[in-house]
């Protein structure tokens, strides 16, 4: 079992030899989209919503509909939205595996220095972007459902990111049912570890939102305490091999 005050207490300790490094990779990752915390889209769809209806009243009570300005707006919201998804998939998965991997390393005291590039070499790069594409598909296809089941599964599959960080050629399959064995009985408590930095994020939006990167390492570097304690469950439960993870005996399990 693991506590909140135990998780957070050890990555302090490790931000304080590793701030600077985990705070440039916690911004790399917020921009490629591999934030571990979940936040509402809410606001995004009611600002759509309000958007809609506006154009929609002032469609109705138009004489004229610049038809030439609506195909144009579509086309560059529709490439723009192209090349954000590509980035995500060919730039951005590797970049957040290698980004989970910085902060498990750091965490290990291994070596971190080149732990972004580390998803980009060799066959890494093929089995990360296959099994984070399918992982997030099956994250995409559950939301369509309803938004409750698309959080649950998205906290179900929080792990593999992590265990590809250990292994990239594990497997889509393996990865996911891995996270999935890992994060039972979790979820509860990974969704209240992940309000306890609502308040931390909040106090940082307040200086123009800047102060929100600082809060990122903390974060990041609690979730990755999360992923180590989880793993040592696995491996005790006979989840996952030392090899299925490519763990040597060097590799600290706390």
């Amino acid at each position: 079992m693991w506590s909140r005050k135990e998780l957070k207490n050890r990555a302090k300790d490790i931000l304080r030899k590793t701030y600077w490094r985990a705070l440039v990779v916690s911004i790399v990752i917020a921009i490629t989209g591999g934030n571990d915390a979940w936040s509402g889209g809410g606001n995004g769809r009611s600002n759509y919503k309000d958007f809609k209806n506006h154009t929609y009243s002032n469609f109705h009570y138009s004489d004229f509909i610049d038809w030439h300005f609506i195909l144009v707006f579509a086309s560059i919201f529709l490439i723009v939205s192209v090349l954000i998804l590509a980035f995500r998939i060919f730039v951005g998965y590797s970049l957040e595996v290698g980004g989970k991997r910085f902060f498990t390393q750091a965490s290990q005291y291994g070596d971190d220095r080149i732990c972004l590039g580390f998803g980009f070499n060799g066959e890494n790069y093929k089995g990360i972007v296959k099994t984070m594409l399918v992982t997030n598909i099956f994250i995409f296809l559950w939301t369509l459902l309803l938004i409750i089941p698309g959080i649950i599964k998205a906290y179900a599959y929080r792990m593999v990111p992590y265990i590809l960080s250990d292994n990239p050629n594990i497997g889509t399959e393996e990865a996911i049912a891995l996270s999935n064995k890992m994060t039972m009985g979790h979820k509860w408590d990974m969704f209240v570890l992940d309000l306890s930095f609502i308040g931390w994020y909040i106090l940082g939006s307040l200086l123009c939102g800047i102060g929100v990167f600082f809060v990122m390492p903390y974060s990041n570097a609690t979730n990755a305490e999360l992923y180590l304690v989880l793993r040592r469950n696995a491996l005790e439960n006979n989840w996952c091999s030392r090899r299925d993870l490519l763990l040597d005996d060097a590799n600290n399990t706390w």
